[in-house]
């Protein structure tokens, strides 16, 4: 193996190169890959001790109540808790001796987005990634699906959780009735995607099955509410469903099952990390795999290191803004870890395009290059780079030597370094289309 190979790992798999770190693993780039997933899992003590997302929904409807009487009651308080979460978050993916993990964890969190667009849910978004995300990235797919669909942030982002069957109980004393935001999304964006051969009838018959599925007001926890249950047979891609809890899930193990849901899920997971137009060859070997395995997300991952397609074409994918910023903080070291230093990283994806669980829309963020490097896009990132090296120069020590170990350099670039002082050489590391890439 090379240093380059290593360099590919660290950035493709990983969340980019400290100094030193390529050198360490230059003989056996697939093995680092492949042993983070066997390892023994961890949270990192940068994203421990924060609070869950049912304390903070709790919390958030007793700021509610308070402001009634009080309309600066706890002003900034879960907002502070979020900066702090959002930060603490970056710097775990650059701390993280398992950063292929990090970067599963990211993929799977955009790919089950829930975002802070809507308010009543933006304090837990964090806790719901923490929650129903990380423990199963390398787990069953069913068993990330379940804790996403019962999670009480999914179900309160696309509404499920006043979702309630015309037939039911409830249905028959309300006027309000069936919503069917969480049905399209799960089998749109989550399991079978948009070509996967369902029909408007089947997203009515996904959200009839899910009604009942809500959230406990006081505990903000999951519950199953059996008076706002639709009653009665239902069919879902051709199956039948007769009633109860059980349906949902049921309908849920169908639905991972399928081979619709095996070639979404491939398709994705080779466009991130091989290259924008993903390989066939290489999507058929992960929906097989997918299959065979049962949705052993391990075993999925195992085959992307294995493969030799993720590691045919070095620096395909442009970093997001995410990754942009996690590479900084490998390659140039930690700004301030304050309050103030958690304010400028958190703004930082802000004014890069990416805030912290932010996505616009169900969809998530793009994994696609256009998304990153329209115009307006480029001089965003330009203007950032120049801030972070005028900040970071002094404390970063001869540039060329840095960047020989952070980015596969090539000859213009080290030139135009090498010609460069102080914070104009970090500028062009940061820069260079090496550094812009993965």
């Amino acid at each position: 193996m090379s240093k380059e190979q290593a360099l590919l790992a660290l950035c493709r798999f990983g969340m980019g190169a400290a100094p030193g770190e390529a050198a360490v693993m230059a003989s056996d780039p697939r093995g680092w890959v492949i042993a983070q997933l066997d390892a023994q899992s961890s949270v990192s003590a940068e994203i421990s001790g924060f609070d869950s997302a049912a304390r903070l929904l709790t919390r958030l409807a007793e700021l509610k109540r308070e402001r009634k009487d009080d309309k600066d009651a706890g002003k900034g308080e879960l907002r502070r808790a979020f900066i702090a979460e959002a930060a603490a978050r970056t710097r775990a993916a650059a701390a993280s001796q398992a950063p292929f993990v990090e970067r599963l964890v990211r993929f799977w969190s955009n790919h089950f987005t829930v975002s802070t667009k809507r308010a009543q849910i933006a304090p837990a978004v964090g806790a719901f990634e923490r929650e129903a995300i990380r423990p199963h990235v390398t787990g069953r797919f069913l068993d990330m699906l379940r804790a996403v669909a019962r999670h009480p942030v999914m179900l309160g982002y696309l509404d499920n959780a006043q979702s309630i069957g015309p037939n039911s109980v409830a249905g028959q004393k309300r006027s309000r009735g069936l919503n069917e935001n969480l049905a399209r999304e799960m089998l749109e964006l989550h399991t079978l995607g948009v070509d996967g051969g369902y029909d408007q009838g089947d997203v009515e018959s996904l959200a009839r099955i899910l009604t009942g599925w809500t959230v406990d007001p006081a505990r903000g926890e999951f519950r199953f509410v059996a008076r706002m249950h639709e009653p009665g047979r239902k069919h879902l891609l051709g199956r039948s469903f007769d009633g109860g809890e059980g349906e949902g899930e049921e309908a849920l193990a169908m639905l991972s099952r399928h081979p619709s849901t095996a070639r979404f899920i491939a398709v994705k997971l080779a466009r991130h990390f091989a290259g924008d137009e993903p390989p066939a060859s290489l999507v058929d070997a992960l929906a097989g795999t997918f299959i065979q395995s049962d949705g052993d997300l391990k075993e999925l991952s195992r085959v992307l290191a294995l493969r030799g397609e993720p590691w045919a074409k070095p620096l395909a994918k442009i970093r997001s803004p995410d990754d942009l910023v996690v590479a900084t903080l490998k390659a140039l070291g930690d700004w301030e870890r304050n309050e103030e230093g958690d304010r400028r990283l958190v703004q930082s994806l802000a004014i890069l395009g990416q805030p912290p669980w932010g996505a616009a829309s169900p969809a998530g963020w793009s994994d696609r290059a256009e998304a990153w490097i329209a115009p307006e896009a480029l001089m965003l990132r330009l203007e950032w780079a120049r801030a972070v090296s005028g900040r970071m120069a002094r404390r970063v020590g001869g540039t060329a030597a840095v960047a020989d170990q952070v980015i596969m350099a090539g000859p213009r670039t080290r030139q135009a370094m090498t010609d460069a002082k102080g914070a104009d050489s970090l500028f062009l590391l940061l820069a260079s289309r090496e550094f812009q890439r993965r």
